[in-house]
């Protein structure tokens, strides 16, 4: 294989030659996870755009109805498959996102969780070497631990627990950028490492343990608010059609580093505004309360997004009130829908 030149930030290394992508022709898009809260507005977003989709998901928490408004689409398709078996298809692009992303659903069972990011991910390289697409690989901040840098750039190496209950989405995403590395430097892989901070927003699962689920979840239900610590310990937020947008940049953009990206927004809120922020805007009663800590959950956590700022020219527009506001209206109109089909 000839050589070329790809670059790492602040150096050029020699580097594996890679073959020739789409930019602009209606594509093959093969999206993992793609009945997911974020992998379904993804499947939206490329119909959208005038592509092929191929959603794959194994449905252990993705959910049907999240797609169900696009299954008449004739250029879309969904395949019941887990990405821990190899899987075939001549496709241009491929967009890695699966892997339950929640503390309570990926420690349910943690070494599948492991096999997902690791198997999966290795699994998806394969293929891509195979057909020459570009791999979009979904990595996490959570690959960050509790971190003692703050906000978070792409090269701090993080403070991980490799034994701890968050060990195998932690340790797991981690070691699927090393194999994206890997196959990148090896094979000629094109790959796109994003690694994506707390996301929200319409088709979250009520039952996730997201703080922002649980959050609207109770107070339209009138329950307490559980807020586990003190409640100072920070996040940010992002809204999923600013995370979207994101990714179709990193996947589109030329002449990129080779290396992760932060895509996340930067604004950080103390986990107590955002209950109280909730509250008002869904004019609830509900009133707060605390529990202990979970165990190695992280006390802030905010990206640093220069990178994406200066190579995708790429910045969130959706304030965290509006943002909440929207995917509160979501979850109000779901739960009247459910009301009105259990009254029938």
């Amino acid at each position: 294989m000839g050589k070329s030149t790809w670059k790492s930030e602040g150096q050029i290394m020699d580097g594996p030659q890679l073959r020739p992508h789409k930019t602009t022709q209606t594509k093959n898009i093969l999206i993992t996870g793609g009945a997911g809260f974020v992998g379904s507005h993804l499947c939206e977003r490329m119909l959208q755009a005038g592509h092929r989709v191929i959603c794959i998901d194994n449905f252990q928490t993705g959910d049907k109805r999240n797609i169900v408004h696009l299954h008449n689409n004739p250029a879309f398709s969904v395949i019941n498959h887990d990405v821990v078996d190899p899987i075939d298809h001549d496709v241009d692009e491929i967009y890695n996102l699966a892997c339950p992303a929640s503390p309570p659903r990926y420690q349910m069972d943690p070494i599948h969780t492991t096999k997902t990011s690791v198997i999966g991910t290795m699994n998806l390289l394969e293929l891509a070497a195979r057909t020459g697409a570009r791999l979009f690989q979904a990595s996490t901040s959570e690959v960050y631990g509790d971190p003692s840098v703050h906000p978070q750039p792409e090269s701090y190496w993080g403070h991980v627990n490799a034994f701890g209950p968050r060990a195998c989405y932690d340790e797991g995403k981690r070691c699927a950028e090393t194999l994206c590395f890997d196959y990148h430097h090896r094979h000629g892989v094109d790959v796109r490492i994003a690694r994506i901070f707390n996301t929200y927003g319409p088709r979250m699962s009520a039952a996730d343990g997201r703080v922002v689920s649980n959050f609207i979840v109770q107070a339209l239900r009138g329950e307490d608010i559980t807020i586990y610590g003190d409640g100072t310990q920070t996040r940010s937020f992002c809204y999923v059609d600013d995370l979207v947008e994101s990714f179709v940049r990193l996947m589109d953009s030329r002449d990129l580093p080779f290396g992760p990206f932060n895509l996340g927004n930067p604004g950080e809120f103390t986990v107590r505004e955002l209950a109280e922020m909730v509250i008002d805007l869904s004019g609830s009663s509900s009133r707060i309360v605390h529990h202990p800590l979970p165990v190695d959950d992280p006390r802030q956590r905010c990206p640093d997004i220069q990178r994406a700022t200066r190579y995708l020219g790429w910045r969130p527009e959706v304030a965290l009130a509006e943002g909440l506001e929207r995917t509160i209206n979501y979850f109000d109109a779901l739960f009247s829908e459910r009301s009105i089909a259990a009254e029938a």
